[in-house]
């Protein structure tokens, strides 16, 4: 039986699943104490995953999924703040499995990494609600539109930037938990990733710390290198620095030109982006200063 097909069941019969992570000093007693707040609410704990950076005074890390009565589901995350949270200095969240966090898609004009998250969302196998794309190029529009979803056309130049990132944000507002780029080609302002208040995901078509910033597969070629590779990773101020979710890389040969590696490096982009936006909406990556532990 599938996650999805697994929390309709339990929904069908009066329970919910919910997802707990935790993040906290390390020390003594948080799993015992967590496992047995749920066990005097009524939970079942169903997985369970911890790891810690060092276990005298290292940072540790947890994240689980139980399944609660749906009566009993009110001011359980309340409780847990008081009686759990306060004491071992947690930063924690929880999320109900049963509702996907609503995404937001930006894309300049490549569209293999769009197609491919609206292609996964159509058929069910994205854990996102996609309620939008918006774009600074109207190449996409008819073909999102097909899609049944809206389309944003915000153009943007070195002389109309900050107003467009305040279109963006207006756009943005209230609409989304995540904002995934999918191949938008343009940096966004430390002033725009303050105030959009959600995650950002990008897709660098590079292998980082390797080749960031414009042009990898062109300097990627010039090194005569015989990996290329993409990068999922949280949108930070530092350009293609931020927390790294997911990566994978393919072999090429001297024979293959730029054009090659771009089509090689495709295939490898839309996946990696595919399972980073995966795996952030299945609550299974937690961010640790500026790397990130994925359950």
């Amino acid at each position: 039986m599938s996650a999805t097909a697994a929390t309709a069941e339990q929904a069908d019969a009066g329970r919910s699943i919910l997802r707990l992570l935790i993040s906290c000093p390390d020390r003594p007693g948080i799993v015992s104490r967590v496992s047995q707040f749920l066990f005097e609410n009524g939970a079942n704990i169903m997985t369970s995953d911890q790891y810690s950076t060092d276990p005298e005074g290292g940072a540790f890390f947890m994240r689980i999924e139980f399944s609660i009565a749906t009566a009993r589901r009110p001011g359980v995350a309340e409780r847990f703040g008081l009686r759990v949270a306060e004491p071992f200095d947690m930063t924690w969240r929880v999320w109900n499995a049963a509702e996907r966090k609503r995404a937001a898609i930006m894309v300049s004009r490549y569209d293999h990494c769009l197609y491919d998250l609206l292609w996964r969302w159509r058929r069910g196998e994205l854990e996102a609600e996609v309620v939008m794309v918006v774009s600074n190029h109207l190449d996409f529009q008819r073909e999102v539109e097909s899609f049944g979803l809206p389309f944003h056309h915000i153009p943007v130049s070195k002389d109309t930037k900050a107003q467009a990132e305040a279109k963006l944000l207006e756009v943005l507002h209230g609409q989304c938990e995540l904002v995934v780029l999918a191949r938008y080609m343009q940096v966004l302002s430390p002033d725009f990733l303050a105030r959009v208040g959600v995650p950002v995901i990008n897709i660098h078509h590079s292998f980082l710390p390797a080749f960031a910033g414009a042009g990898p597969y062109e300097r990627a070629k010039e090194r005569g290198v015989k990996l290329i590779g993409a990068t999922a990773h949280y949108v930070t101020e530092e350009l293609d620095a931020g927390p790294i979710i997911e990566q994978d890389v393919t072999r090429v040969s001297h024979r293959d030109d730029v054009a090659a590696l771009i089509q090689s490096g495709a295939e490898i982009e839309r996946t990696v982006l595919a399972r980073a936006v995966q795996a952030h909406c299945q609550d299974r990556v937690l961010r640790h200063r500026n790397t990130t532990v994925v359950f």
